[in-house]
């Protein structure tokens, strides 16, 4: 068995056996914010990995990340290697920096993770390293398979990467969408609602729980919307969940 527990946003503490990771965890104070960290950063200890999809704060929170790498000094940190040198700047040991790109596969305690490349509105790698400055995650840990897909929106050659890994037992997906508006201000965006139903539908995923609604009120949307067009287009084949913060779904 899995535990999922969903910590606002696109955070998770995932649950597998005896390993547990974080990933995208927003942990500190922010005037901006809605809705309060609930899990105080200071109580994740023995912790066997933190992970960041990419380096925007509410993804990689290096206040945090500088606690935790105190406090769980045998932590794995899983990110995407364009980012290194912010997260050895965060204290992080080299031997625990654990930096990764489109492809690659690194196994944390009974977790095993794998990176596939997101297209943040972009997909930007870097044209002369090839490494992408945002991830998505597939992890695997007692036969269930987990798929993460930190901020994207989809991209020509997406699905079959992720069709490539076999039956998905839960999907975590952003559903802010996007717009000029954002862009022009330099909030750069993700699938809409319906473009994140669509990638459920047809990755056939079991499970799907929306995420990125919650967190700032200028780049929001109602995960209602996400669901009802869940329900309607794929006709109950996929359970939605939409959680309550701190809320922990068993797989």
């Amino acid at each position: 068995m899995v535990e999922v527990t969903w910590l606002g946003q696109m955070g998770f503490l995932i649950r597998a056996g005896s390993s547990a990771v974080c990933i995208d965890y927003f942990a500190s104070p922010h005037e901006a914010r809605q809705t309060p960290a609930l899990l105080k950063a200071d109580v994740l200890r023995n912790m066997d990995a933190f992970l960041g999809t990419h380096d925007h704060i509410d993804h990689m929170d290096h206040e945090s990340w500088r606690n935790w790498a105190g406090m769980n000094p045998s932590a794995k940190f899983v990110f995407p290697e364009a980012h290194r040198e912010k997260v050895l700047a965060d204290g992080v040991a080299e031997s625990n920096a654990l930096g990764m790109n489109d492809g690659d596969t690194v196994k944390v305690g009974e977790v095993t993770i794998h990176a596939v490349a997101a297209a943040h509105e972009f997909l930007d790698p870097d044209p002369q390293t090839g490494l992408y400055p945002y991830l998505q995650y597939i992890m695997e840990a007692d036969g269930v398979r987990i798929h993460h897909a930190g901020d994207t929106v989809r991209y020509e050659g997406m699905l079959p990467k992720l069709r490539a890994f076999g039956e998905i037992d839960l999907q975590l997906l952003p559903i802010n969408g996007r717009d000029a508006v954002r862009y022009r201000r330099n909030c750069i965006g993700n699938m809409t609602y319906q473009e994140a139903a669509d990638l459920a539908g047809e990755t056939g995923a079991a499970m799907v729980i929306p995420g990125h609604w919650d967190m700032f009120a200028d780049n929001s949307e109602d995960p209602r919307r996400f669901a009802d067009y869940l329900e309607v287009k794929y006709g109950g084949r996929i359970k939605c969940v939409i959680p309550k913060v701190m809320e922990t779904i068993r797989i």
